[in-house]
């Protein structure tokens, strides 16, 4: 593997007589990439949104492998197509395996295959947990931004779920201008509560935070309620604990019981992509036998076509699209070409001539 190649390099090919280039960049490149561009990937986010939206896109259903021998685990592939200024094709390769936590590990690991857009030939790897995460936490942020623009805007945040995801979204929230008056906290691991907490501290956080012994606790005393947890099954049953109308972030999509939803306006990513694989949303469709109790997407939010109201609880659901993944992953790569620090993987291409 060579160290590097430069922007220069790597826009002259591959091409139809040029010899494809493949790269591999590491965590480590991921993260110093994105690290402190928090707006600029909201408006990355928000401008993928637009485009898939408009149908400059294609993306279709995620593909679920799972395992009769270990069923908490699975391993989902999200092919996807972007146009625009992203112009590229690709796949996300993602795993959730739960148990990884007890050993200290993160639940999740994943890598990012980017394609040429003209040749299909893969031009570069990247580790995605990291891109992943930040996908995830710029759309929520989005969300936050748009579903409150004719609401009061939140002043008390709680987290359902302290993991990784936790730590991203109020990552981008904190650096996209949200302020609070308190942070709510709420997992079932004390020690991981404790982490995000550390966390908290660690990053500056003024806010008075509390730590709640039960989802209730945290649902009635947050007006933003952020669930980022690894819930197979919906486990908050009550409309009740909503009663106070907040604006809630439903990232891990399952935590909800239909009635919740039933009570509540929702809003989407994608319809056609959130109402699958025993999702809250798609319990709710099954218990209705109809989409009448989606309000719309979060793209007919940005357009005008759909508003949240005022006196419901407003929910978002989002499954997360591949195209973001792409969006996010060619800035990393495109970041990382510039500043000429490329891995290129020499020979990884063989035998290139069509007749030998």
């Amino acid at each position: 593997m060579t160290d590097l190649l430069s922007a220069t390099d790597r826009a002259a090919g591959p091409g139809p007589t040029g010899v494809p280039s493949f790269a591999v960049i590491s965590g480590e490149q991921v993260k110093k990439a994105l690290e402190g561009s928090e707006k600029q990937l909201v408006e990355l986010v928000e401008a993928t949104y637009r485009l898939h939206g408009a149908g400059d896109s294609v993306n279709p259903p995620s593909y679920f492998l799972r395992f009769p021998d270990r069923p908490t685990a699975r391993i989902i592939a999200l092919p996807a197509s972007i146009g625009g200024s992203v112009h590229v094709d690709g796949l996300k390769w993602i795993s959730s395996f739960p148990e990884n936590v007890k050993e200290g590990l993160p639940r999740a690991s994943a890598v990012l295959i980017l394609n040429d857009h003209d040749t299909g030939y893969p031009f570069a790897c990247l580790e995605s947990s990291i891109i992943s995460a930040t996908r995830t936490a710029a759309s929520a942020a989005l969300a936050a931004d748009w579903l409150s623009r004719n609401r009061p805007r939140p002043r008390r945040v709680g987290f359902c779920g302290t993991g990784l995801i936790a730590r991203y979204i109020h990552t981008f929230l904190a650096r996209t201008g949200w302020t609070f008056d308190a942070i709510g906290v709420h997992d079932l691991s004390a020690d991981s509560a404790e982490g995000f907490c550390g966390y908290l501290r660690e990053s500056g956080a003024e806010e008075p935070v509390t730590v709640h012994d039960s989802a209730e606790s945290l649902i009635r005393s947050s007006d933003l309620v952020v669930f980022a947890t690894v819930a197979g099954r919906p486990h908050v049953t009550v409309p009740g604990w909503f009663a106070h109308n907040p604006l809630v972030l439903h990232v891990s999509l399952r935590d909800l019981a239909p009635e919740v939803l039933l009570a509540s306006a929702n809003f989407v990513d994608d319809v056609e992509h959130c109402l699958k694989a025993e999702t809250s949303p798609h319990l709710a469709e099954q218990r209705t036998g109809s989409r009448d109790f989606l309000n719309g997407t979060l793209n007919d939010v940005m357009l005008g076509r759909a508003a949240p109201p005022q006196d419901q609880p407003v929910i978002f659901s989002p499954f997360g699209l591949g195209v973001l993944d792409l969006a996010v992953g060619k800035y990393v790569y495109d970041q990382v070409a510039r500043a000429g620090q490329l891995r290129i993987v020499e020979d990884f291409f063989h035998d290139l001539r069509r007749y030998g």
